[in-house]
């Protein structure tokens, strides 16, 4: 979970007006941060298991290749089970004001927190891109649905992603020690090499892997909305009651997924902006941002948890696979 918050310091390396988390940060994070790690990672396994369990089930049938969905699902998963697994790296420095796991994990870590979170957008984006297409080209959504091209997609996906994340291996950087010893903080991971770096990645950063496929998942349920909404005027009663209903559950759906990722990462992203606007224009230390940091920082973590509630286990299909699943195990 990549959010790009600097410690709250002059410049680079120069040891001043430095500000760590308070004592009520430090104990609050490992608790938030325990409870997203396990609700996240499974409600991740069960999704995983239910879709390898229906690909099962579709084999040496006439339906035999994957849902694109699915594959699509799986991706998410994927990209948020890793993101997961920055979380205790990021806790345990949160909590003892020092970074003790060494400069090639700071590098690595932050590198997959980044690649991860634009892998989850770009494919939070796809998968709206693919409900348009099964919605509004009813022609072309078996093909879509069946296609093995999907799986190539998915994969396809994480190359902007992880193209995106590179600078966090030549960047990133650990401020050291000597400077920093009255703060009780021996090691930072969270600097990059200079100001204008951390400006021109951030931005990029945002646009592309937050502002885009925000726009994205937005036009896709904007058109589905007016597809239905077309149709629905022009059918017959009992066609328009079914269509009604239909337009209801999807937009309220649609509502849901656009402010389910606005909520999660709107915070991190804007704060980010924040700090960046004040180191860019404003000399002397930044201000405290401690309680609101906290709060962004939770929330990009709590996407996580979200994505699977929404994405799956709202779906029928879903439900009766993990209704059967639960009660063979209990059988």
């Amino acid at each position: 979970m990549e959010i790009f918050l600097r410690e709250n310091t002059t410049g680079p390396g120069d040891g001043k007006n430095i500000s760590g988390p308070t004592d009520i940060e430090r104990v609050l994070v490992p608790i938030f941060d325990t409870f997203i790690l396990v609700t996240g990672t499974v409600g991740h396994i069960l999704v995983i298991i239910i879709i390898l369990r229906t690909m099962r089930k579709a084999r040496g049938t006439s339906n035999s290749n994957a849902n694109g969905t699915d594959i699509l699902l799986l991706s998410l998963s994927l990209a948020d089970i890793l993101l997961l697994s920055c979380v205790p790296y990021h806790t345990v420095a949160i909590a003892t004001r020092h970074w003790p796991f060494g400069s090639f994990m700071c590098k690595a870590v932050s590198f997959l927190g980044a690649a991860c979170t634009a892998a989850s957008a770009f494919t939070l984006a796809t998968l709206a891109s693919s409900r348009y297409v099964i919605v509004v080209h009813a022609a072309r959504a078996y093909r879509w649905r069946r296609s093995r091209g999907i799986k190539l997609i998915a994969g396809v996906l994480w190359v902007p992603a992880i193209i995106l994340a590179i600078p966090q291996l030549t960047w990133r950087t650990l401020m050291s020690g000597t400077e920093l010893r009255y703060t009780r903080q021996d090691l930072i991971c969270f600097n990059f090499l200079s100001d204008s770096d951390q400006v021109a990645y951030g931005v990029c950063h945002f646009l592309f892997a937050f502002l885009l496929p925000l726009v994205v998942i937005m036009l896709a349920y904007g058109r589905i909305y007016h597809f239905l909404y077309t149709t629905r005027r022009n059918r017959d009663t009992n066609q328009t009651e079914r269509l009604e209903q239909y337009q209801t559950q999807v937009t309220h759906t649609s509502v849901m997924l656009v402010l389910a990722f606005v909520l999660c990462w709107l915070p991190s992203y804007g704060l980010m902006l924040v700090q960046l606007g004040y180191q860019f224009t404003v000399t002397g230390p930044l201000p405290r941002f401690g309680p609101f940091a906290t709060f962004a920082r939770i929330m990009a973590t709590s996407s996580t948890v979200v994505n699977p509630v929404l994405y799956v286990f709202m779906s029928q299909k879903f439900r009766k696979e993990l209704k059967e699943l639960v009660g063979k195990r209990l059988c």
